[in-house]
């Protein structure tokens, strides 16, 4: 779980584009991030585990 203040500082506009990252908005997590999911790994996993994600399915080969 991240700081709080890392979370506001995340969501608030930066002074230079270049200076702005993505966060998950569900845990805060800064790293392993997923642009079309908006949410990291951990959360991504979870999520489509209990089949909250439409389209998503576990990989079996």
């Amino acid at each position: 779980m991240a700081k709080t203040c890392l979370r506001v500082k995340a969501a608030r506009e930066p002074k230079f584009k270049v200076r702005r990252y993505n966060r998950c908005p569900l845990c805060g997590r800064a790293r392993a991030f997923f642009r079309r999911f908006k949410m990291c790994r951990l959360c991504l996993r979870k999520n489509a585990l209990r089949g909250a994600l439409p389209g998503v399915v576990k990989a079996s080969w």
